[in-house]
């Protein structure tokens, strides 16, 4: 039966699979194992690096290492380690200061582990860091400001995350913020011999530079209530974080001088904290507990106290130890006891190292049990008990040997089993677990507007808390756009952009105006490259490992105290490192997923079939290209990719 395709009029068709009459369909399997050649050929896939994969701050750890090490080159005119230190603040605005207290969890991720040790990411962040600000690098402000208004709710790593998000984006952001300063746990929960003032100063500046404006001394819920700054503003974004420390959960620890970790760090930052007692016990096994015994040491004790000046006073805010200014201090006996086994224990294993250099004595495998005091109701002792601590099923379960109880003598108890969110005047927002509910997008549940991060949704890293404030600001400027919030913002953004640098110098892109099926003598796409960041992370197996020697990593210099030397010491302990040096480690990233122009496709291939795109149009990423009249899909242009980037792909 005839239909209106067969009519005289119908349009012939363009492209035919098949000629007439050709019914038989052919094996592909034929065609792509055929003996002396195949139908796979090169194609260029970026993935992502594991180190990038692994950081909460989703920062493009692989693309500033290319560009310290002079893979990347910057546009004409832009020194290296700025251009280097504007793309790792893409992600993060405080390199400094993360460069020096960040775990990093992106050096235990790389994949360098596999030859010998992991890339020093951490220091060529803070090398970055440090750069920028003896050379008062400053951000760049956005073109036009959108006429919106943004209330950022503490300023903490995650309001300040958020804000500088957010003012790039063109929105007028205030931050409010209880404190005399900005900082959160950055200022009065890390020392500042981890992190120097005048660098934090530094680095929050360059944000409220962008023209973010800041409110001090002003607590939500007390000083001015949720409801007229949901009136005043926007949006608004809750960083309220987790400062309140929790006690110890035995009997006897509301005795006056147990202590939690957070107002022992507050006091002692704020300068109220001179000296502490002749025996300090603290209780816990991450990097805060540590963060108290190392300080307890420093501060030592001295031999004749008055009452008004127990640090337990100075804590609560009663007196500023000035007496101890002038008084002769020693250094306390500080014990540190975990539930944990000291290899075991949350803590970085090299604040550990530092705290048994400087004469802490760390417990590791016991419980507290119970708090002795005295007739006047002070603590004398901790009563602890040998246990066993392990995590199963994401629950934590405790063992105590029974009959291995013991008292640890104190002058000072302090708990940093943990953190606890302040709700005064905010008890609506609590979901009934100490901290605020959100949905995938960091938004309040059934709050439309109102935003959330950091350690208030889970107390974690200060760099988790700056991811958390980059998803909540993209959250945001969606909100105030009124673009629908279905999808999930992804923190892991920063990738490399392969258009970018096409575009930095001057290849761009032609317009499709007709269908194509391949790009190799099109300018419409970049032929054979695919972008697989957004969901592929390159394991080590996917390397050729072989190519990579082994390379020393370049370290640090740390200040390691003895007990004695620790006495009063405040002086930074962490050092940069030179230019050289810093070069020098970032020569030691792989590159994972991405060309770092060794030749070994051009050199190895036995038809010459790939080659170096021309200079006038090669670009990081863009080094070489195929020839396909010459490839017969060998694929050692793959095996011997170092990185990963060349994969074999199905042609016709």
């Amino acid at each position: 039966m005839s239909g209106p395709a067969d009519s005289a009029t119908a349009k012939p068709l363009t492209f035919r699979r098949f000629k007439d009459g050709d019914a038989k369909v052919k094996r592909w399997q034929d065609e792509i194992f055929d003996a002396d050649h195949s139908h796979k050929c090169p194609t260029y896939i970026q993935s992502t690096p594991p180190c990038q994969g692994s950081c909460p701050s989703g920062e493009d750890i692989r693309g500033y290492l290319n560009i310290v090490r002079g893979i990347e080159k910057p546009p004409a005119g832009v020194p290296w380690q700025e251009y280097a230190w504007r793309r790792l603040t893409e992600a993060n605005p405080l390199p400094s200061v993360m460069g020096r207290v960040c775990p990093a969890p992106c050096e235990s991720g790389c994949n360098r582990n596999e030859v010998e040790d992991f890339v020093g990411i951490n220091s060529v962040e803070h090398f970055l860091g440090e750069y920028a600000i003896a050379n008062k690098l400053q951000f760049r402000k956005p073109e036009k400001q959108t006429g919106k208004t943004v209330a950022v709710i503490g300023g903490g790593p995650a309001g300040l995350s958020a804000a500088y998000q957010l003012a790039r984006k063109g929105h007028a952001v205030t931050i409010f913020d209880e404190r005399a300063e900005l900082g959160g746990m950055m200022r009065y929960g890390i020392p500042g011999f981890r992190t120097p003032r005048p660098v934090l100063d530094a680095e929050i500046q360059r944000i409220l530079d962008l023209g973010v404006t800041a409110r001090m001394g002003t607590r939500i819920g007390t000083d001015i209530t949720m409801e007229q700054i949901r009136a005043e503003f926007d949006a608004v974004f809750l960083g309220l974080g987790a400062q309140a420390g929790r006690p110890l959960p035995v009997e006897g620890s509301d005795a006056p001088n147990v202590v939690t970790a957070t107002a022992f760090l507050k006091a002692f930052n704020d300068g109220r904290m001179r000296h502490v007692g002749k025996r300090v016990v603290v209780v816990g096994g991450g990097d805060t507990s540590i963060d108290v015994a190392t300080v307890a040491r420093r501060l030592g004790h001295i031999e004749k106290v008055n009452e008004s000046d127990r640090p337990e006073n100075a804590i609560a805010g009663v007196v500023a130890h000035d007496v101890a200014a002038v008084s002769a201090r020693q250094g306390a006996d500080v014990t540190l006891t975990s539930i944990f086994a000291i290899d075991k224990m949350q803590a970085s294993r090299h604040e550990v190292e530092h705290a048994l250099a400087e004469g802490i004595a760390i417990r590791g495998g016991y419980a507290p049990v119970a708090v002795i005091r005295d007739a006047s109701g002070r603590a004398t002792a901790l009563r602890v008990i040998r246990c066993e601590a392990k995590v199963a099923g994401g629950r934590l379960e405790i063992k105590n040997i029974e009959g291995t109880e013991e008292d640890l003598e104190a002058d000072l108890i302090v708990s940093a089993i943990g953190q606890a969110v302040d709700f005064t005047g905010l008890e609506s927002l609590n979901n009934g677990k100490g901290g605020i509910g959100a949905d995938k997008n960091y938004q309040v549940q059934g709050q439309p507007g109102l935003f959330v991060g950091g350690d208030v949704v889970r107390p974690h890293l200060l760099t988790t808390a700056i991811g958390h404030g980059a998803i909540a600001a993209d959250g945001i400027d969606r909100f105030l756009a009124g673009e629908p919030l279905d999808k999930r913002p992804k923190i892991d953004v920063h990738t490399w952009d392969l258009k970018r640098k096409l575009v930095e110098k001057g290849l761009t892109l032609s317009e499709v105006h007709e269908p194509i099926r391949g790009t190799d003598a099109s300018t419409a796409a970049i032929h054979n490259f695919d972008n697989r960041s957004d969901r592929y992370v390159i394991p080590h197996e996917e390397l050729f490992l072989g190519h990579f020697p082994y390379s020393a990593r370049h370290k640090r210099k740390i200040v390691t105290l003895t007990a004695e030397q620790a006495l009063n010491n405040f002086e930074e302990r962490v050092l940069p490192l030179s230019e050289a040096e810093a070069q020098a480690e970032a020569k030691r990233c792989m590159s994972c997923g991405l060309c770092f122009e060794c030749d070994n496709c051009v050199v190895y291939c036995p038809q010459t079939a790939v080659f170096k795109v021309p200079k006038s149009k090669a670009t990081t990423g863009r080094y070489v290209d195929t020839d396909y009249s010459k490839c017969v899909g060998c694929h050692i242009c793959k095996d011997v990719c170092p990185t990963g980037y060349i994969q074999m792909g199905l042609g016709e």
